[in-house]
């Protein structure tokens, strides 16, 4: 554990039923009025946009604009193109509402805005951006994975180098965060399931870091429940509102965790495997993390060993020898894992995902060596060591 830490999350969080209506509130306390609406065409599609229109007009808002148009992956060309077309509607805020690619992208867009630049690139390098400009921003997520609405990251694709590249600071943090259960009741089964475990391992990640603290340790340990102890009831029925609300809070909480103590391997690996070969980032954390906690084993036996107890619950825990209880934690997962895939059919290997190639293994392993999240890995890892857990997951 860091012997020096610093925490902050100064955001506010309306959490629950009818938390969408309280946005226009929030944004009159902000100053703002002309909030720019991000999103993307699937969640337009299928009604969440308009859910969330309805909620501001009862409010008695009207978005100045609506963009809709962000992809999967958003790159630093759809942030520099969303903020020109925030100056030329005359906007005075954001709203995301979407999965953390949406949340992201407003991220950029602020950044963009708060130095009165044309272009993202401007405000790369890590914790290095001034707060500029106060551009209000209200984050609205429809998925329980990224925890993008409580972190310092903003993950943005510079597709001409096939990297995401991550930029942080404080001064990203939306102002305010919304988890409302409307905006994943109608998230598929297997989206429910890779976002679920991208953020459990947000979560175990964030509890196992070099830079992990007393703090950050409370919220991820009350994530990992959360999620642990949810996951397969929201699979289940998308429509229990309860289980969507633990996700959601357990999500949140995951982010703000490891937005203050950082990730690991698994996050390196994962953010590689998505820049060189496009595989989703919930699908790579969901194929890594077994493998990269084995891999870590000796590194973090007694953390792992204390994790049991939120991730299989008490019972479990005080009848697991306590020098079986980091593997029983291990072995949890993995069998959490598999009941999720049979379920939804999600990958548990690369081969699975149709994506990646044995050839792309050494462009992975050398764009996870550069990844900042390796440097705070519990146990060091070279190339051969990287490449080495690429083959164990590779089918």
């Amino acid at each position: 554990m860091s012997k020096y830490y610093e925490f902050q999350l100064p955001e506010k969080i309306l959490s629950g039923d009818g938390a969408l209506e309280h946005i226009p509130h929030e944004l009159t306390l902000l100053g703002a009025s002309r909030p720019l609406l991000l999103s993307d065409r699937g969640l337009e599609k299928v009604g969440t946009v308009d859910t969330v229109k309805a909620a501001l007009s009862q409010g008695g808002l009207e978005p100045a604009e609506t963009y809709c148009d962000i992809p999967a992956d958003s790159s630093i060309h759809v942030v520099n193109a969303i903020a020109a077309l925030y100056r030329e509607k005359n906007c005075d805020s954001l709203i995301a509402v979407g999965g953390g690619s949406v949340i992201d992208t407003a991220k950029g867009v602020g950044m963009v805005l708060a130095q009165a630049g044309s272009d993202l690139m401007d405000s790369a390098g890590a914790e290095v951006l001034p707060r500029g400009a106060h551009v209000p921003f209200v984050a609205v997520p429809t998925t329980s994975g990224t925890g993008s609405e409580a972190t310092i990251v903003a993950v943005v694709k510079d597709p001409e180098a096939q990297v995401k590249m991550e930029f942080l600071s404080y001064h990203l943090l939306p102002d305010v965060a919304v988890l409302d259960p409307r905006m994943t009741e109608t998230l598929p089964p297997r989206i429910t399931a890779s976002t679920g475990f991208d953020a459990l391992v947000h979560a175990i990640e964030a509890a196992t870091c070099l830079q992990r603290n007393p703090v950050s340790d409370s919220f991820a340990e009350k994530a990992i429940g959360l999620l642990c102890g949810n996951l397969m009831a929201a699979v289940d029925n998308g429509r229990d509102r309860k289980a969507r609300m633990a996700l959601a809070n357990g999500s949140l909480l995951a982010g703000a965790a490891f937005s203050n103590s950082m990730v690991g391997l698994v996050h390196a690996i994962g953010h590689a495997l998505g820049g060189v070969c496009r595989v989703p980032h919930g699908e790579a954390m969901t194929i890594l993390l077994p493998a990269v906690m084995k891999y870590n084993l000796e590194k973090c036996r007694d953390r792992y060993a204390e994790l049991l107890l939120p991730i299989a619950g008490p019972e479990v825990y005080a009848q697991t020898p306590s020098d079986q209880r980091a593997q029983r934690a291990i072995d949890t997962l993995v069998a959490l894992r598999r009941q999720l895939a049979e379920k939804t059919e999600m990958p548990i290997s690369l081969v699975e995902t149709g994506l990646v190639r044995r050839e792309d293994f050494d462009a992975v392993a050398r764009t996870a060596l550069n990844d900042g999240a390796i440097i705070v890995n519990p146990a060091e890892a070279d190339y051969d060591d990287i490449i080495g857990l690429l083959e164990e997951v590779w089918a």
